[in-house]
């Protein structure tokens, strides 16, 4: 599922919502192509770390782990920077994923 973001500046972003496919199978490079420059280094050192001590076995785990949670992390990050839902099917897909709060009525 995708999600669009607008900013103030109108520049949109799509975003993937859930589970991170190419993180799991491509581990921090998808991080690095999308500019989040951050989280492809914390991707790396923490795979690059945990496989070593593991003998490769715990960078599977790490992957998964941030394929969970990665996508998360980055619509977060996006919407820290002043994003906001461009329509209302991209603020209820946020708000059923608990990425952002529902607004009270």
């Amino acid at each position: 599922m995708k999600a669009i973001l607008r900013n103030k500046d109108n520049f949109v972003k799509e975003v993937k919502v859930g589970f991170s496919w190419t993180t799991f199978f491509f581990g921090f490079f998808p991080a690095l192509i999308r500019g989040d420059l951050k989280w492809a280094a914390i991707i790396f050192i923490v795979t690059l770390s945990v496989g070593f001590f593991t003998v490769g076995i715990g960078g599977w785990v790490t992957s998964l782990v941030f394929a969970i949670s990665y996508n998360k992390i980055y619509t977060k990050n996006l919407l820290k920077k002043g994003y906001e839902p461009a329509d209302e099917k991209s603020r209820k897909l946020l708000e059923d994923r608990e990425i952002i709060s529902r607004i009270a009525s």
